[in-house]
């Protein structure tokens, strides 16, 4: 298992050859190790975190060979312009590469911009396609351990546990400290406990400001910076002039799934990682125009996941934790959108069959294994 190449090692390969590439993803999601599965790249990597390495950086004393490997650059406040002057001035055919934990297309502290010079690769935990997985114990252990390479591999859900803990001090005490500008680190560590419990429903920034105690604007600088370093991610609400839909109101979920409490929500979440893993995949590797949301309307009726291309739903999910009855308003979403795709996929029930609406109900590794 450790030694399989990550699903991107392809895709990474052959946009080294056009341009700098740029794999950006959560913190200790295995970006690095993908990178050091290149050629030479043991040789190349210039890491800003290490001393040493900032001051060749810093004087331009790159690596000999045709590859340069930079990793965590973009905490450096002008790195767009440092790459901008290193890719303009390169060797012909040098390949160049940059790795970092927060969203290397938002950190841009002002500039010339690199637009046109380079692809973006978005690296996530693992799933259940990139494991190959095939029973419903093995997507268990899956929801259990997180999928994260560390956890996922020490196959202890203690030491999942443990890992989860330091991955949010790290978090916090050093991406949140050098790359963003709050000073309430305190307040931030309670938002991120309290973040969890709240997954599968749609996120109020108002009683979380007075959960906390703290400004609207604080907890939204937050929440953005939080989604900015891959701690989560929000999904905002499909609208559509054919049904009643809310318009303001977004979920959110976590990359690392397994910090989520109640197993039907975590279990939500696990899907919601996999389908943005293969709507960020659909985007950066092949250039659809995909997006991922979610449906509630103003009756009340909510379907978690809804993937729209050029505006139109082309996939819609609902998550069960166990068999039951097709959900309703998935009926009525599919019904509006009848060319859409649409599942009802259960973590621990049995049933697979087609609706009399066209609505697949199976278990969720029937759809899991399908992406990427």
């Amino acid at each position: 298992m450790a030694s399989r190449p990550r699903y991107l090692a392809g895709q990474l390969r052959k946009d080294l050859a056009r341009k700098m590439v740029f794999v950006a993803g959560p913190r200790q999601v295995g970006k690095t190790t993908l990178a050091l599965g290149l050629p030479g790249a043991r040789q190349a990597c210039l890491n800003w975190d290490v001393a040493e390495h900032r001051e060749r950086i810093l004087r331009r004393e790159l690596p000999p060979g045709g590859f340069w490997l930079f990793d965590e650059i973009h905490k450096y406040r002008r790195w767009r312009n440092y790459l901008k002057g290193i890719y303009d001035g390169r060797p012909r055919g040098q390949r160049i590469m940059v790795t970092g934990s927060g969203r290397l297309d938002l950190y841009r502290f002002g500039g010339d911009s690199l637009q046109g010079r380079y692809h973006l690769l978005r690296l996530h935990p693992f799933s259940a396609a990139e494991l190959r997985l095939e029973t419903a114990d093995d997507l268990r252990g899956l929801l259990r351990l997180g999928g994260f390479p560390e956890p996922y591999l020490s196959g202890s859900e203690v030491e999942a546990r443990r890992w989860s803990r330091q991955h949010r001090t790290l978090l916090v005490r050093e991406d949140v400290v050098s790359l963003e500008r709050i000073q309430d680190l305190g307040h931030l560590e309670l938002l991120i406990l309290r973040l969890p419990e709240l997954v599968g429903s749609p996120l109020s920034i108002n009683a979380l400001r007075e959960d906390l105690q703290v400004s609207h604007k604080a907890v939204s600088s937050w929440l953005a910076a939080l989604e900015r370093l891959y701690a989560v991610f929000r999904l905002a609400p499909l609208g559509a002039p054919r049904i009643r839909a809310v318009k303001k109101e977004q979920k959110h979920y976590h990359f690392d799934w397994s910090v989520v409490p109640s197993d039907p929500a975590r279990f939500e979440n696990l899907a919601a990682c996999h389908l943005l893993k293969w709507v960020h995949f659909e985007q950066d590797a092949r250039g659809r125009d995909l997006e991922l949301r979610y449906f509630r309307d103003v009756e009340g009726r909510e379907v978690d996941f809804v993937v729209v291309e050029g505006r139109e739903p082309r996939l819609l999910v609902e998550c069960k934790w166990a068999d039951t009855e097709v959900d309703r308003s998935l009926r009525y979403l599919k019904a509006r959108f009848p060319d859409a795709e649409a599942w009802q996929i259960s973590a621990t029930g049995r049933k697979d069959f087609v609706s009399p609406e066209g609505i697949r109900v199976a278990p969720a590794l029937k759809l899991l294994r399908s992406l990427i």
